[in-house]
């Protein structure tokens, strides 16, 4: 065999047992990608995003699209070679997988936990929606979650409206702990408390709850602490006015708030608040209206640009990354509150783009 000949099938060979063995090779990194943007102001199979029934609504126009990011299962491994090819592609992110999926979340976990997020900022939006259209919601502090094995376990249920601690009226979820941690471990503590089934029921009718109980529980010692609990997470919930829904399926996580947000108040008030243009952004958005930042914000740029938006709004904490690699002809706009985000739109509507909040890599 010519020499020429044997070391070109020497070279092949090697590459072929290299990349059989890149295949092989599994390496702890996750890779990041962008995902489907979603119009809150259209449809998605036929269903209009938004629902909302009892209030007048008026018709929209444009695009409001919120962004998201496509990532790697919790379970999933990638291999050397997809590692490789990842970091040298310009609209994707290798990220060490701990990064996204800390303390060994598997995932179950993880699907479970971007879905709890999705559910509460589906509430913080409209939420901040009808706070920003001066729209009254009412609220109340209620059990989030019950402790297995807690002294609270068979006593207070998921979805009970926390009345008073001891007599104390309770109104913030903090006051809770407040009040239980005025005892010493072992010591009783005194709830009133409305059961979830009461509440839902009343509410169903359109009146206030009535018919609450006293639950009497004795505290225990927190883990590595020495102050009383009961095994609870107390939370909000809120009575809207009118029904508002959120039909959107296979996503996770708090990002689509502000989008939400805008897109109801978009409905709820006449005039098209986008000008007919296409606007995209993110950013979570907590119950009082401020926007805050978001992971993989480059991977949802692209996304958007891709998606034919022109201009983003962006989350003040997020400006800086975002400038930094961010795809030509696609308008960075800064926003720290939904406030922010409506005085935005009406400038993006009215063509004064010079004037609007920009994002600087500096």
């Amino acid at each position: 065999m010519p020499r020429r000949t044997a070391t070109m099938l020497a070279s092949t060979l090697i590459l072929i047992a290299l990349l059989c063995a890149g295949v092989l090779i599994k390496v702890p990194y996750s890779e990041m990608s962008p995902g489907p943007t979603v119009n809150t102001l259209g449809e998605v199979g036929g269903e209009p995003v938004l629902q909302i029934s009892g209030h007048k609504t008026y018709p929209t126009s444009g695009n409001l699209n919120m962004t998201t990011v496509r990532v790697t299962g919790a379970d999933y491994n990638m291999n050397l070679v997809e590692s490789v090819y990842g970091w040298l592609a310009h609209d994707s992110v290798v990220v060490p997988h701990d990064t996204l999926y800390p303390d060994g979340k598997t995932e179950q976990e993880s699907t479970q936990e971007n879905a709890e997020e999705f559910s509460q900022s589906q509430e913080s939006a409209k939420v901040a929606a009808l706070t920003e259209l001066k729209i009254p919601v009412a609220s109340r502090v209620v059990v989030s979650t019950v402790v297995k094995g807690s002294p609270a376990q068979g006593k207070l249920h998921a979805g009970d409206v926390i009345k008073q601690v001891d007599g104390a009226p309770v109104e913030q979820p903090e006051d809770v702990a407040k009040l239980v941690t005025r005892h010493d471990p072992g010591e009783k503590v005194t709830f009133t408390i409305i059961p979830a089934r009461t509440a839902l029921a009343a509410e169903k009718a359109g009146k206030e709850p009535e018919g609450s109980r006293k639950i009497v529980i004795t505290t225990a010692k927190a883990p590595k602490e020495d102050r009383a609990i009961v095994g609870i997470q107390a939370g909000t919930d809120h009575t809207f006015p009118f029904r508002i829904d959120i039909k959107l399926a296979d996503v996770g996580g708090p990002s689509a708030g502000l989008m939400f947000s805008l897109g109801i108040i978009d409905k709820l008030t006449p005039g098209k608040l986008t000008g007919g243009k296409f606007i995209a952004g993110t950013g979570t958005i907590d119950d009082k209206g401020k926007v805050g930042p978001i992971g993989g914000i480059n991977m949802k740029l692209v996304g958007a640009r891709d998606a034919g938006a022109r201009y983003f709004l962006t989350p003040d904490e997020n400006c800086r990354a975002a400038a930094s690699d961010a795809p030509s002809g696609l308008t960075l706009v800064r926003v720290k509150t939904i406030d922010d985000a409506k005085k935005s739109l009406e400038k993006i509507k009215a063509g004064d783009t010079a004037g609007l909040p920009s994002c600087s890599a500096g």
